[in-house]
């Protein structure tokens, strides 16, 4: 989500100095040379879907972990717990989840409410649309098989879960945000994508089955980690920023 030549654009909404909605340029830090000042992360970081099969080092896992532990977090309760699967656990995991979604178990994600849908339209029709997976609308087997992909980890070589203990308060989630920002901008800085996944955590069931997670923990999210299949459609667009101002308010 081959057309390797659409990615070199880049699309600029401006709605005044200084204030744009936009596409950011699509590049990739994987490419040799890029530029990886912080700055130039936060403009090219994205969720990618589509990922090679070279393995991640795990010299590199444990580098970038041990980095992303000093995230800062409430009282330094460092709240996040991650969970890695690789190889076999991955398969079976993504089988299992596969297995569940074919079997019409529902997932247990909670709907976006109404005044936010809007962002998810945005981004599914740009996902499906002519500058992704570019599915017709009315081909629901297409779509039904690019929405399977999720929970085959977009064929990642590295699965991960994040999880909270539930006796924890609502402003540590925040802070397992927070470790999951530092985590994929240091990743990126070393050329790894990543996809954090609402979609895999929504079957909590199959998950704590298969990883033997305990009720007391809470499972936030999963994740696809790899390397950025840079030819797949589906890696071939950027979702749109609001202005930052629609976001901030100051007071003096």
């Amino acid at each position: 989500m081959s057309d390797s030549t659409r990615r070199t654009s880049s699309t600029i909404r401006s709605s005044s100095q200084g204030d744009c909605r936009y596409s950011a340029a699509l590049t990739s830090t994987s490419k040799p040379g890029a530029d990886t000042t912080l700055t130039s992360l936060m403009r090219t970081r994205h969720s990618a879907r589509a990922f090679l099969p070279t393995p991640v080092p795990h010299s590199l896992l444990q580098e970038v972990l041990q980095l992303a532990q000093q995230t800062a977090s409430n009282s330094n309760c460092q709240p996040w717990h991650v969970k890695i699967l690789t190889g076999g656990a991955l398969q079976r995991l993504s089988s299992a989840l596969l297995d569940a979604v074919k079997a019409g178990v529902e997932p247990t994600t909670e709907p976006i409410p109404e005044p936010y849908d809007h962002y998810r339209s945005e981004s599914g029709h740009l996902l499906y649309g002519p500058d992704g997976y570019d599915i017709a609308r009315e081909d629901k087997g297409a779509a039904e098989t690019a929405l399977l992909r999720n929970y085959a980890f977009f064929n990642a070589p590295v699965g991960l879960f994040f999880c909270m203990d539930k006796s924890l308060a609502d402003v540590d989630l925040m802070c397992v945000g927070m470790y999951m920002q530092s985590l994929s901008l240091l990743l990126a800085e070393r050329g790894v994508a990543c996809c954090w996944q609402v979609s895999v955590a929504g079957y909590p069931n199959v998950v704590r089955t298969e990883l033997k997670i305990g009720d007391e923990m809470l499972i936030l999210s999963g994740g696809a980690m790899g390397y950025e299949d840079l030819g797949a459609r589906p890696n071939g667009f950027r979702t749109a920023r609001d202005a930052w101002r629609e976001h901030v308010s100051f007071f003096e």
